[in-house]
């Protein structure tokens, strides 16, 4: 999100830059870049998640394994400990594999609007569906933090700008197209899992942005609903 101008009128907005997961870090041990020996309180589903041996036991190459994980991803402090944050990645990554093709099974979003960008905060992901018809995706996003929520509801794509660059936060937020005061979608160069979420915009990777702005054009409408974890 960002102020957006258009012929000299400014609309207020925030940028929509840093996203999925909002979920408390707990206690983990106070060590800096190595790793820590120390077995985390998800240590068995962490090892699991990750193809390792289900022992619950801390080893050097479970730590590094998971160090890994969350470098990858951006989550804080990358020491290997195996705590809420990086499980809470590793639990919504497992729903969202759930979901198959089909996310729309519990019928939320409006098929009877013709082509939509639904927008499940639960899950953190989205899809454009034309009536009861998937035409894309679903694909995983990073919405708004604590305090700084993607709003819900029924909204219209009423302005895009392929290389918008918001002036609060002077950075680029390219193919944005906005549903919602400053919220919109747009591309970021970070992992869609990467705590703890953004300023409100629908962060995508700049693939899936792509796709959406060809499938997509001013009027059409775009369906928030659930609520993201930890919000």
């Amino acid at each position: 999100m960002g102020d957006i101008r258009r012929r000299g009128a400014v609309a207020l907005g925030i940028t929509g830059l840093v996203a999925p997961l909002t979920l408390a870090l707990g206690t983990a041990p106070a060590q800096a870049a190595s790793c820590t020996t120390q077995a985390g309180p998800y240590q068995k589903q962490v090892e699991k998640f990750l193809g390792r041996p289900v022992d619950g036991k801390q080893s050097s190459a479970d730590c590094k394994a998971i160090q890994a994980f969350q470098n990858k991803h951006g989550i804080t402090p990358a020491v290997g400990y195996a705590g809420p944050v990086t499980w809470g990645v590793m639990d919504l990554m497992n729903k969202q594999k759930a979901v198959g093709n089909n996310p729309n099974k519990d019928g939320k979003c409006p098929v009877n609007k013709g082509r939509i960008a639904c927008v499940n905060l639960s899950l953190q992901l989205s899809w454009i569906q034309d009536g009861d018809k998937l035409v894309y995706g679903p694909v995983p996003v990073r919405t708004g933090r604590d305090k700084f929520e993607t709003r819900t509801g029924l909204k219209k794509i009423y302005w895009r700008d392929i290389d918008h660059v918001s002036s609060v936060y002077n950075v680029p937020m390219p193919y944005s197209q906005f549903f919602d005061g400053g919220q919109a979608f747009h591309s970021v160069n970070l992992s869609m899992w990467n705590p703890p979420g953004s300023h409100g915009c629908v962060n995508m990777t700049t693939k899936d942005a792509k796709k959406y702005w060809s499938l997509l054009k001013t009027g059409d409408d775009v369906f928030v609903y659930g609520r993201k974890p930890g919000t």
